[in-house]
């Protein structure tokens, strides 16, 4: 307890940081202590982009945006200047199928669209249409499209698991918007 006033003390992680550990559920969501969990991603993982497109369309799969959200935080966060709004913007669509399935549809479509943009710009920039295979184009589409969903219906949460894209597209693979 702090100052008597019976407020809790601040969670830190091992090195000091601030950081809950409070379980969270599947879209990240805080959990009271002692609830069972999902266990959270761990911070700072360098992948190479193929490793974080695997591991964040494994999260996606299993209907764990807020999860994909922070492999894509990581490369964006170690990976090259260059590249960072690539990442970030992966980042914000994971976290705008985050807000849509936790039934904030404002914030969701907001984030979807965001992040939309951010990956398309960076192929402008860049002149690469599928960086590592990257369906930028289906995405993109995906996006705006769920976005509408979520505008045209706010009061319905939508399922993870259900619309969550497909980051590649290609032999044997559908295209993002399923």
């Amino acid at each position: 307890m702090d100052g008597g006033r019976g407020e809790r003390s601040r969670d830190r992680d091992d090195e000091g940081r601030a950081r809950s550990a409070r379980p969270r559920d599947g879209l990240g969501r805080p959990l009271p202590y002692g609830a069972a969990g999902v266990e959270r991603q761990p911070e700072g993982v360098v992948r190479s982009p193929d490793e974080t497109v695997a591991e964040a369309q494994r999260l996606l799969d299993a209907g764990m945006p807020f999860h994909a959200h922070e492999v894509f935080e990581d490369a964006w966060k170690s990976g090259p200047a260059s590249e960072a709004e690539l990442w970030r913007g992966l980042a914000q669509l994971a976290v705008g199928l985050t807000h849509g399935a936790r039934g904030n549809a404002k914030g969701g479509a907001r984030l979807l669209l965001r992040g939309a943009n951010r990956i398309r710009e960076h192929t402008e920039l860049t002149g690469e249409a599928r960086p590592y295979g990257i369906d930028v184009p289906g995405l993109t589409l995906w996006a705006r499209h769920l976005a509408a969903r979520l505008e045209e219906e706010p009061e319905h949460a939508v399922d993870a698991a259900a619309v969550s894209p497909l980051l590649r597209s290609g032999p044997g693979r559908q295209p993002a918007a399923r």
